[in-house]
């Protein structure tokens, strides 16, 4: 995995590996191992997908403790802006 800190205090850009063939393509999007090797030791207990359509920017809920929750944001396909 290549790991990018982000400007954005606390922020990492996670990039798999991608391995291609010709049946398509595989790749590890958690390893709680790689995870704790990075700083991240949170506790992986949810995982959520959305589809939105062409258009729709999405956001996330910041909680305060105690209710806080760490986010793990995956985008399968997309435009940066």
């Amino acid at each position: 995995m290549k790991i990018v800190e982000e400007p954005l205090h606390g922020l990492l850009l996670i990039e798999p590996r991608v391995f291609h063939d010709p049946r398509g393509h595989f790749f590890e999007s958690f390893n709680r191992i790689a995870m704790h090797n990075i700083g991240i030791l949170d506790e992986f207990v949810q995982d959520n997908e959305s589809l939105s359509s062409k258009g729709i920017l999405r956001g996330l809920h910041f909680q305060r403790p105690p209710f806080a929750q760490g986010k793990l944001v995956r985008v399968a396909q997309g435009v940066s802006a």
